[in-house]
């Protein structure tokens, strides 16, 4: 397995925007138990080489323990979602190339990465990554990760191919999501040369925190950092010292604004400080708080002697019958046959939402008892 760099282009939108985070986390001691997901994520993406590289189908390897990962066997699941992005890559023809390692230490002190896939197709470069989460959307557009890849196949690539755009491709199945966007090799050039000094500037001793969204997202020390917490102070409009949140009706539009679009940043730094202060309190004690046994449910001891023993007293009332759901019923009958029930299947309008103005979805006009 390859090491992360330091300045990994995984962790790109934090380090680009947030320079001072790459020192902050360099001092927290080293965890080198990844969660379940991103396991996951590593054996879908092998799961992904392997059927790309031998030519078969993600069905092919249902039931069979992957290579590296001899702690995953491969479900429907996973390779239904996988097989969307196998697909994908396989609609293009040109030069296919399956985690790559790329280098784009031109740019970034010691930086390389793995890329999914990289394709040469005559004048482009295309960068597709394979993204297993069903949380956070991920878009293409400004891909920081994909850029900095863009960048390393370019290097690897520019004396062979006379290359001139490129086009970075996410592909999250588990969310029906396929995102392309396209950049000139030229407007790359220059978007690299600008993170050569954001890259730079993560060195210095000193180097500031810029709190935002995106970067403090899967910070790792937001929880306690001073620059979260004043640009957190500002957004509520409310010094820590007095709890008292101001009387909405007395904002202002622009305050209102600020407020509404910082508050999943808020809502992520109260969620690690409660974190935070959870783990402290668990291995050390932390003034104010303890830790106590949580609400549970009660559940069999034994379900299939509850099962046989319910059946005995109960018949078929022991078990609850539901219908299955569009997306199930489909899946169940395959299809050739999930044909038959199209007609059955409507898709209700969604709840009204705010949205930005950049938003691609239409506006509509309703009243305020819609949202009730």
């Amino acid at each position: 397995m390859i090491k992360h760099a330091k300045l990994s282009a995984s962790g790109s939108s934090r380090w680009l925007k947030c320079a001072g985070s790459v020192g902050a986390e360099a001092a927290l001691p080293k965890n080198n138990n990844g969660s379940s997901a991103a396991q996951e994520g590593t054996a879908c993406h092998e799961l992904a080489e392997i059927v790309l590289e031998r030519g078969i189908n993600c069905s092919d390897m249902v039931g069979k323990v992957l290579i590296e990962n001899n702690a995953y066997t491969v479900t429907q699941e996973q390779a239904d979602s996988v097989q969307v992005y196998v697909d994908y890559v396989r609609s293009f023809s040109g030069y296919h190339y399956y985690e790559q390692r790329v280098d784009f230490s031109d740019w970034i002190p010691n930086g390389f990465g793995t890329a999914d896939t990289i394709v040469i197709d005559g004048d482009t470069i295309r960068v597709i990554d394979l993204k297993m989460g069903r949380g956070v959307r991920v878009d293409a557009e400004n891909n920081s990760q994909g850029m900095l890849y863009a960048l390393g196949a370019y290097s690897d690539n520019e004396l062979l191919h006379d290359l001139k755009k490129v086009v970075v491709t996410i592909v999250q199945p588990r969310l029906d999501h396929i995102d392309e966007w396209e950049i000139s090799v030229s407007d790359l050039l220059k978007w690299g040369a600008w993170a050569s000094e954001q890259a730079e500037l993560t060195l210095e001793p000193d180097a500031p925190r810029t709190p935002g969204e995106d970067q403090c997202r899967w910070c790792a020390v937001k929880a306690t950092c001073p620059a979260l917490k004043n640009y957190t102070e500002k957004l509520i409009l409310c010094d820590f010292d007095n709890l008292d949140a101001p009387n909405i009706e007395t904002l202002s539009d622009e305050q209102l604004r600020e407020i509404y679009k910082g508050r999943k940043l808020i809502e992520g730094w109260l969620s690690a400080v409660e974190q935070h202060i959870k783990e402290r309190a668990m291995s050390e004690g932390f003034e104010g708080f303890k830790i106590v046994a949580g609400r549970s449910l009660r559940k069999w001891a034994d379900e299939e002697q509850a099962e046989r023993e319910l059946s005995d007293l109960l018949g078929d009332d022991a078990f609850e019958r539901k219908l299955l759901t569009p997306a199930k019923a489909e899946k169940t009958l395959g299809k050739a046959k999930a044909k038959q029930i199209t007609d059955l299947i409507i898709k209700p309008e969604g709840a009204p939402t705010l949205a930005p103005e950049s938003d691609k979805r239409p506006s509509i006009i309703i009243s305020s008892k819609d949202f009730d």
